[in-house]
């Protein structure tokens, strides 16, 4: 079997899995295996719905374990100390204005596995991220999307 691709994560993604990890094996576990057992203590299991949506559960419950093990496997933690504060990279937080409206939005570029815009974590992989890698202070980028061109201007590049 070939050697899987490392998986770069910033330290708190790294944490987060590990926490995420922790809860399903502990707490989800207990949860789901109280509810099987108060499931089968209503008898007939042929026509439980209760006991099929528990089992069904545990399922992608497992599932989602093995994908955070394999996830953390294969995990490359960045060290914060060498994220650049002079270039977009892994890691960085900037500040963007877009050119158009001026608003000012702050991002962390984060790995895939990490991506959360609601969190304004943007994948290092996505068109803005692709667009910001290795770019300085002050300079304006244009970002292609499926909706349109933007354009930003880096005010502010950092490690948090």
């Amino acid at each position: 079997m070939a050697e899987e691709e490392k998986i770069r994560l910033t330290s708190e993604g790294f944490k987060a899995y590990h926490e995420e990890l922790n809860e399903r094996k502990i707490d989800k576990r207990k949860e789901i295996e109280q509810r099987i057992a108060e499931a089968r203590a209503q008898g007939d299991l042929s026509e439980n719905s209760e006991y099929d949506e528990a089992k069904e559960e545990q399922g992608r419950n497992e599932a989602r374990i093995r994908e955070i093990e394999a996830i953390l496997q294969n995990a490359e933690v960045i060290d914060e100390d060498e994220i650049s504060k002079t270039k977009v990279s892994l890691g960085s937080t900037v500040v963007l204005r877009d050119e158009e409206t001026k608003e000012e939005t702050q991002y962390r570029i984060v790995s895939a596995k990490e991506e959360n815009i609601f969190e304004n974590k943007i994948s290092a992989d996505s068109p803005v991220g692709k667009a910001l890698e290795g770019k300085k202070k002050n300079q304006v980028v244009e970002v292609v999307t499926g909706v349109g061109t933007f354009k930003y201007k880096i005010i502010k590049i950092g490690s948090k």
